[in-house]
């Protein structure tokens, strides 16, 4: 083999590694998943949710008029399933019937958690209703811990308050605890949940994944109606057990809903998830199918002209310049974007407050 033909060779192995690795890169999508609580009780409200996609997971409230309805639904959607347990909050308000409470013994808790899993068919997962005295209480989350430790369930902290003891509780259990980042619906508005779920999707794609709590709010069934069908294409809709087992990987369960949801068409002129909370990702090059086009193209070209000898440096040059480059802002929308971000960044999980149903 001539000197030529050596450097051509490894000029395009070289080449074929990066983009490979550009292909890969490119194919791995953040995983964002949606949890709806305090199911059973608003029976349309709920039946709106359920034909959202199968990967919209919901919390059923253990002792709800339709809770066990709702959940054999949900079943035979393929779909999540959380027990909504109710836990004790700091402040004075009405409590669901069967509430946690710290200073209930180990028994007491563990009798009331294996009634609500025999009233929630096909529940794997359980995740706090309130509960700011109760989980950030350890022993009493001990307790808790240790009942669902037989049941194989895993444990979706709803940070109902910062100093909560949910993951250090469950050291030494089988128990696996999720944590909440965003709450949609804080205010019970459209424009509130599209913002919180816009921030969602800007948190995913900074941690590879990330878990959203809403509630069978009108506005917010509206709202998840017309975003979810809009979801960015790198953000993968997925059920918090899904995010356990499949940290990082492609769900092979592609969005089934029940009722076809028409897709809401955006206007040319305007991004629907180009907010202060995602400008960040726009300055990112996306390298897609139009790039590998004219990348393979240009690698062909080169290749046909012989022009892997002399001319690797230029070659590579070309390459290079046919890489995407990022879109440049005005300055003064990404100072905005920068400090709106920094403000974000220093509380990514702020407890919402707690209200009943």
């Amino acid at each position: 083999m001539t000197y030529r033909q050596k450097t051509k060779n490894i000029v395009l192995t070289s080449l074929l590694f990066i983009t490979s690795s550009l292909i890969t890169f490119s194919a791995a999508a953040a995983q964002l998943a949606i949890v709806i609580d305090d199911f059973g009780y608003r029976k349309q409200d709920d039946n709106r949710i359920l034909e959202l996609p199968p990967q919209v997971s919901i919390a059923i409230l253990p002792n709800s008029p339709f809770g066990k309805e709702m959940a054999e639904k949900a079943h035979r959607q393929g779909r999540e399933i959380l027990i909504h347990m109710p836990m004790a909050p700091i402040s004075k308000q009405p409590l669901e019937r069967d509430t946690l409470h710290p200073s209930m013994s180990a028994a007491e808790i563990d009798t009331l958690i294996k009634a609500a899993i025999a009233r929630v068919p096909y529940a794997t997962g359980m995740n706090n209703h309130m509960g700011s005295a109760m989980t950030s209480d350890l022993t009493a989350m001990q307790h808790v811990m240790a009942s669902l430790s037989g049941s194989g369930f895993y444990f979706l902290d709803s940070v109902t308050i910062g100093s909560t003891k949910a993951t250090q509780a469950a050291q030494g259990t089988p128990v696996r605890v999720l944590r909440r980042q965003v709450f949609l619906d804080n205010v019970q508005t459209e424009e509130e949940t599209r913002k919180q779920l816009n921030r969602a999707v800007a948190l995913a794609r900074k941690q590879g994944s990330v878990i959203a709590i809403g509630h069978p709010h009108p506005s917010t069934v509206r709202a998840l109606h017309k975003l979810i069908p809009q979801l960015p294409p790198d953000i993968e809709l997925v059920s918090p057990g899904y995010m356990l087992t499949h940290a990082g990987k492609p769900s092979a369960v592609k969005p089934q809903p029940e009722k076809p949801v028409v897709p809401v068409k955006p206007v040319v002129k305007e991004k629907p998830w180009l907010t202060p909370m995602t400008e960040q990702c726009e300055g990112k090059a996306e390298i897609g199918g139009e790039f590998y086009t004219n990348y393979i193209n240009l690698l062909t070209e080169a290749l046909l002209r012989d022009q892997m000898n002399g001319k690797v440096a230029e070659v590579l040059l070309s390459v290079r310049m046919a890489l995407p480059q990022p879109d440049t802002a005005p300055p003064a929308a990404k100072e905005s974007v920068s400090t709106d971000l920094k403000a974000a960044e220093k509380v990514p999980a702020e407890p919402a407050a707690e209200t009943q149903r």
